[in-house]
């Protein structure tokens, strides 16, 4: 069942992906995507490496004890769509963007955890892994806005 889930997951996320690539300004979308990806590997190999948590059923678990498929695939589109959603908004509008886009991931997370061996926790808790994204995604959405105020 779990590698159902994981095909499942990694179709999702290439189908998301393309249909995020198809209105400009693309340079933003894949900056945040390559952002995104950098970020979260680093962030997911030390929670990994601490044995804060687990994969145990996962894309090339021979080869890397993270989750390559939330960290280089499927956040970085999560957080595309967010910068996307939040495009022209305001600051309190994107805290609370931010907060319902990482509630959608945490409660899928938790839900992941929870019945399937796709994650195990062990210090790790669903307050951590809302607290990191939203901090993530805030990041990013903040680096990107910068970086467009540099270039005009």
């Amino acid at each position: 069942m779990e590698k159902i889930i994981l095909w499942s997951l990694l179709i999702i996320g290439i189908a998301l992906l393309f249909f995020s690539l198809r209105k400009p300004p693309i340079k933003d979308w894949i900056l945040i995507f390559l952002l995104t990806s950098f970020f979260s590997v680093f962030l997911g190999v030390l929670v990994v490496e601490e044995k804060m948590l687990e994969y145990p059923i996962s894309f090339l678990s021979k080869y890397f004890s993270s989750s390559l498929l939330y960290e280089y695939l499927l956040l970085p589109v999560v957080c595309i769509y967010f910068y996307q959603a939040t495009y022209y908004s305001r600051y309190p509008s994107i805290i609370l963007k931010c907060a319902l886009y990482t509630s959608v991931l945490t409660i899928i997370e938790v839900l992941l955890e929870r019945y399937t061996d796709l994650i195990e926790y062990h210090t790790w808790t669903w307050i951590h892994t809302f607290i990191s994204i939203f901090f993530l995604m805030m990041f990013i959405r903040i680096l990107m806005q910068l970086i467009n105020r540099q270039e005009r």
